[in-house]
């Protein structure tokens, strides 16, 4: 994450990143095993947002006190959607309430429908292959619009 992709999260308050906490949540336990793998990747992100950890506790016991709040730039909300991909395959167990649950994730971040599956495919590839959210957003900039 480069200075600029931290003012935005600055400008947007703790909100946004808050709301990035529960939806990775979310994901993580929609297939009834939030594991330990799953933990790990959330404890991480949670520190690039942040969020320390007993806000990040206080967001896991209790989840419904957080709304979902929509990240207003672009970048961001891709950065949470590759966040959300990542979530979902980092165990290698993909469930199919996971990928129904990314889905609409995409829809509420604003990607259109008819590209959403191929989007999600993309995303799970290049975190597979090691790249990072920044080096898959010009890859997949085309689906974006």
């Amino acid at each position: 994450m480069n200075f600029s992709d931290i003012l935005t999260l600055f400008k947007q308050g703790k909100g946004t990143a808050h709301s990035h906490m529960k939806n990775l949540i979310e994901i993580a336990a929609v297939d009834g095993n939030f594991d330990k793998i799953e933990h790990d990747l959330l404890k991480k992100i949670a520190k690039r947002n942040g969020i320390s950890s007993s806000k990040l506790k206080s967001i896991e016991n209790n989840p419904e006190a957080v709304t979902f709040e929509l990240p207003e730039d672009k970048n961001e909300r891709f950065i949470q959607m590759y966040d959300l991909v990542h979530m979902m395959i980092v165990d290698n167990e993909i469930h199919i309430e996971e990928m129904k649950l990314c889905n609409l994730f995409a829809l509420k971040f604003g990607y259109p429908k008819k590209h959403i599956e191929e989007l999600i495919l993309t995303l799970r590839g290049n975190i597979e292959n090691g790249n990072g959210p920044m080096d898959t957003m010009s890859r997949v900039e085309w689906m974006l619009k």
